[in-house]
């Protein structure tokens, strides 16, 4: 009878203990995260082996600070990262260096941007234990407002929460890179990989993929980071394209974030709706300028105008009348071309660079010509939000 009593305090104390552990991952928006190596330095399938003790490191998932801690997915990004004994790699967001050490093991030189001081310093720790300190370059900035140092390629666990605008500064920034293979969150990877006729394709995959490539490597569980995330992670290849359209990116992207306003609309409909065309019109400065002679002969009278309204009648007619004939205008334009019934969903690149040319050799504009031309990562992020 004792025996038994003994079996059953002991089930109920590690019963209890379990729940305990479980109420703490639960309400706790933050866990302690410990970084080990084993005493002979080989590597070892156990996670919890590449733990070290750091007192006080908290990570937060407000931050994004989600830490890869799987080691064959971290061999599988070295892998698919194809990197070269001679390349400098780019690594976003380090954090407590289980990639670097990685990276470090066969690239030349590794530039790791991390803005974390706490993350910077048992980085900077652990790659010097493994002697491995004269080929790391720290930068301790916002990874958005610093400027990079040249580099070969990019290999990095992005932080969700900056997603769009680093993506921008690296596809449309100045400085040249052969790939960048990036650990993003699944949804934001899925609209990146999206195609004409997708569910999911958009104005983000428009934009990245005219200039560069994008390629599925693989899915990466939310149960490989710590703190576990909410999602899971896909991990991409973006390779800049060796050619791309000589086009106003400025331009492009307001156009881009007309048409795929209302995406399963056609294009038809949508540049029917007055306020889209009163944008248009004041955007549009050598069309307004010109137009007074192309507009005469026009018939600008509708059947419900008000001719009581003698004070407001010029103007009014005025204004109306060059609305109709940007109307009017703009649908010759989308009928000649067949593009009256197209969806922008369904839309090629190709298809949208040919509108969006002949809509500005008929002097109709998406952005203002006035305005600096320099393409800004801000420009492109808002361009790219749902």
């Amino acid at each position: 009878m004792l025996r038994q009593y003994d079996s059953l305090s002991l089930t109920f104390i590690k019963y209890t203990t379990f729940q305990h552990c479980l109420q703490q991952l639960r309400t706790k928006s933050t866990r302690r995260y410990n970084l080990s190596k084993d005493n002979d330095g080989e590597k070892t399938s156990n996670r919890k082996k590449n733990q070290e003790d750091h007192s006080n490191i908290f990570l937060h998932k407000s931050r994004g600070q989600h830490i890869l801690t799987n080691p064959r997915v971290l061999d599988s990004i070295i892998r698919r990262s194809n990197i070269k004994s001679t390349d400098t790699v780019l690594e976003i967001g380090p954090g407590t260096g289980n990639l670097t050490l990685k990276l470090l093991e066969v690239a030349n030189k590794v530039v790791a941007v991390e803005i974390d001081k706490r993350m910077v310093d048992i980085l900077a720790n652990r790659v010097a234990e493994h002697g491995f300190d004269d080929r790391l370059s720290i930068i301790c900035k916002d990874a958005l407002r610093t400027e990079f140092p040249p580099f070969d390629l990019v290999v990095a666990n992005i932080p969700y929460g900056i997603s769009s605008p680093l993506l921008a500064k690296l596809v449309f920034g100045s400085s040249p890179f052969q790939s960048a293979t990036l650990l993003l969150q699944k949804e934001f990877a899925r609209r990146l990989l999206a195609n004409p006729g997708d569910s999911e394709f958009n104005r983000l995959a428009v934009n990245v993929k005219l200039v560069a490539d994008v390629e599925f490597i693989m899915d990466v569980s939310k149960r490989d980071f710590l703190p576990c995330p909410k999602v899971d992670s896909s991990l991409v290849k973006i390779k800049p394209k060796s050619e791309t359209p000589n086009v106003d990116l400025n331009e492009w992207w307001a156009f881009t974030r007309t048409c795929f306003s209302k995406k399963n609309k056609t294009l038809g409909a949508t540049f029917k709706q007055k306020k889209k065309l009163m944008e248009l019109l004041k955007l549009s400065k050598e069309l307004v300028s010109g137009i007074e002679n192309d507009i005469r002969g026009y018939n600008c009278n509708s059947d419900d105008d008000d001719d009581d309204d003698e004070g407001n009648e010029g103007n009014t007619n005025e204004a109306e009348c060059r609305l109709r004939f940007l109307r009017e205008k703009i649908n010759g334009i989308l009928k000649s071309g067949g593009f009256e019934v197209q969806r922008p969903s369904k839309m090629s690149i190709e298809e949208l660079l040919q509108l969006l040319s002949v809509f500005n050799q008929a002097g109709i504009y998406f952005h203002d010509q006035v305005e600096e031309k320099d393409a800004s990562s801000a420009d492109f992020a808002a361009s790219c939000s749902v």
